[in-house]
């Protein structure tokens, strides 16, 4: 009696029938260790580590490969890591990826680069995005078909994309139909995070200018790109994401080259009036790229792409009729059919 009356408890209904107290820190009258599980995940996360996909789409020249190299300080691109690598303009678009695990500070991170070399280099660029889309979706289905497995991995591989960061050139005009067309096709199935390339070519007002339009564009075109707003959580998730779509496209500028400026080594681009400093805010928005796609959001990216994308395409996957059995039965396809009779 004595300790019902001392701990304060909050009723609240969670559902028919069913009442849910909820029993504050201070109300306590001893320490439980609940917090301990967050050591315990983090120690499980490092003897782990974890995946992160991200694709790069853009025309040639746009410093596709220079930028991802810069975002993870070391040679990840394709072009970077490929021996004897030589620029060819692909004729048709031709998803390549490479991987490579990093570690800092005892954490393991499997990054996939996924490049599109010929995306928008051709006279007719019509229906480009097609390639894309369908890499998209074929990565959605090879972890479908994992998950639907009776004995399945116990963790499944990811090669889900987990962000597409998409070039556009600093033209200082407004998006082409190109941009319009891929954009509001891959926006459906993919985080999108539109970034405007080599923005050094640029004045601060035309930039300024430039990103306003782009913006305009992309609410006149029904364009969602990442963060969206129906995904904010609570207000202060959404107070950060505001600050984030108010600076969407992100005008970079990549190098991995490194200069002296007042003493210090920064990475920068040398030109005859200066040195552009790649991390300087004052300079570009790599750093605000930065840190919302490793610092502040790669969790969030994961979550949105295996909550919403790949959830929105495995409902549909699962609603359809025959799953495609049209083909000779396999003990996987005979799986995942026994599966959906279940659950049907």
């Amino acid at each position: 009696m004595e300790l019902e009356a001392e701990v304060n408890v909050e009723l609240c209904q969670s559902g028919p029938g069913l009442q849910m107290s909820l029993i504050r820190g201070t109300d306590l009258f001893g320490y439980i260790g609940i917090e301990a599980v967050l050591d315990q995940m983090r120690s499980k996360t490092m003897k782990a580590g974890f995946e992160f996909n991200i694709m790069v789409v853009g025309q040639s020249g746009l410093g596709k490969s220079t930028l991802v190299n810069t975002l993870f300080k070391s040679k990840v691109s394709r072009k970077s890591c490929t021996p004897n690598y030589e620029e060819k303009i692909s004729k048709t678009v031709k998803l390549q990826t490479v991987s490579h695990v990093i570690e800092e500070n005892g954490v393991k991170m499997k990054l996939t680069v996924i490049d599109t070399p010929g995306f928008g280099d051709q006279i007719n660029n019509d229906n480009c995005w097609e390639p894309i889309v369908k890499y998209v979706n074929e990565q959605y289905e090879k972890y479908l078909r994992e998950e639907l497995h009776i004995n399945r991995k116990r963790v499944i591989p990811d090669s889900r994309v987990h962000c597409c960061i998409y070039f556009l050139p600093a033209t200082g005009h407004r998006l082409r139909p190109i941009d319009v067309e891929f954009m509001k096709r891959l926006g459906k199935i993919v985080s999108i995070v539109p970034v405007i390339a080599k923005a050094d070519t640029l004045t601060i007002e035309e930039r300024q200018e430039f990103k306003e339009r782009i913006r305009q564009d992309l609410v006149d075109n029904g364009i969602h790109v990442y963060p969206q707003k129906e995904y904010d959580e609570d207000p202060e998730e959404r107070i950060l994401n505001n600050s984030i779509r108010e600076s969407i496209p992100f005008a970079v500028v990549g190098t991995d080259k490194e200069h002296q400026v007042n003493g210090n080594k920064v990475l920068g681009r040398k030109t005859n009036w200066g040195i552009i400093e790649v991390e300087n805010v004052a300079h570009c928005e790599f750093a605000n790229l930065r840190d919302l796609l490793i610092r502040s959001h790669l969790q969030d990216l994961k979550d949105v792409t295996h909550n919403i994308h790949y959830e929105t395409y495995r409902v549909r996957r699962l609603n359809e009729s025959n799953m495609n059995f049209s083909e000779p039965e396999t003990s996987e396809l005979f799986e995942m059919k026994n599966y959906i009779l279940v659950f049907t």
